[in-house]
């Protein structure tokens, strides 16, 4: 049985009308955005906006992550013309900070790394500001290099959860590969910003959150979103809860208190949504 969403959760459709511009773009440079594939709640203001989330490596993913609604099964080559479509995507919507993810990729030896490199280095001949959103690349240290060595601003990478629902929610990820992730980026470069996110909702306890923010702090997490999981469909995992906006209020002060320098924690929030917001943390 579906839960009834809480009047914090219902989203404003203003702007739709403006979203045409966005998809034609898209479109036309065989671009994805993780805005689409994720059936993400924000997609109508982002796209309004003239914001979008790229999504490279194509559009089928090789895990099998039961809160995602990004497809699952027989991969994709990869498109040579993408990193430059994708720069072309960013000068044509005027964009300031750029943010590029991907579909895992385990088939691929390198799990895309190089294809992220050569996406950054298109972008950081630009004035943009480069955040990448990264898979764990099953912990290979030589591709994290990879995109290390290309010099995005910021590297993100999901936590998503806490460890115990871990066997539920990311079956095929590892907590702890995923933290020796964000702190292997610090030990590689640690003028790179590192990033993660985290959605409650699934069954999680308020300690086992908090215990995961103090995990990332200790990796040398510096920025970190945390939003309401919803369910894509009935065949995904089940929305256990709906978190006050008053619990995601004392999540940011827990975040800020640890010395997280920047904390967007809201029922609504995306690891994406409203980025640019962090360009005056970068400048200091």
């Amino acid at each position: 049985m579906n839960k009834r969403k809480p009047e914090w959760l219902r989203v404003k459709l203003q702007g739709a009308e403006k979203t045409h511009e966005v998809k034609e773009m898209l479109d036309r440079l065989s671009l994805h955005t993780v805005c689409q594939e994720a059936n993400c709640p924000n997609l109508i203001e982002c796209f309004a906006r003239k914001t979008a989330t790229f999504m490279i490596l194509g559009s089928i993913c090789t895990r099998n992550c039961t809160f995602c609604n990004v497809t699952k099964g027989q991969t994709q080559a990869l498109d040579p013309k993408e990193p430059d479509n994708v720069a072309k995507a960013v000068e044509e919507l005027g964009l300031k900070h750029a943010v590029i993810t991907s579909v895992t990729r385990d088939d691929l030896p390198d799990g895309g790394a190089h294809h992220f490199s050569r996406v950054i280095e298109k972008l950081r001949a630009t004035q943009v500001i480069v955040e990448v959103l990264v898979p764990d690349f099953q912990g290979s240290g030589e591709a994290l290099a990879t995109v290390i060595n290309a010099k995005p601003h910021i590297l993100n990478h999901n936590i998503e959860t806490v460890p115990r629902l871990y066997p539920s929610v990311r079956p095929r990820a590892s907590y702890a590969r995923s933290l020796e992730l964000i702190k292997s980026c610090k030990e590689l470069d640690n003028s790179i910003f590192t990033k993660s996110g985290i959605m409650v909702g699934l069954g999680e306890q308020e300690e086992e959150v908090i215990s995961v923010l103090r995990d990332l702090r200790l990796a040398g997490c510096d920025l970190l979103t945390i939003g309401q999981y919803l369910a894509p469909s009935d065949k995904h995992h089940p929305v256990i809860e709906y978190i006050h906006p008053d619990l995601f209020k004392r999540y940011r002060d827990v975040a800020y208190e640890m010395g997280f320098k920047y904390v967007a924690s809201d029922p609504l929030v995306r690891s994406s949504y409203h980025a640019a917001e962090v360009a005056d943390i970068l400048n200091k």
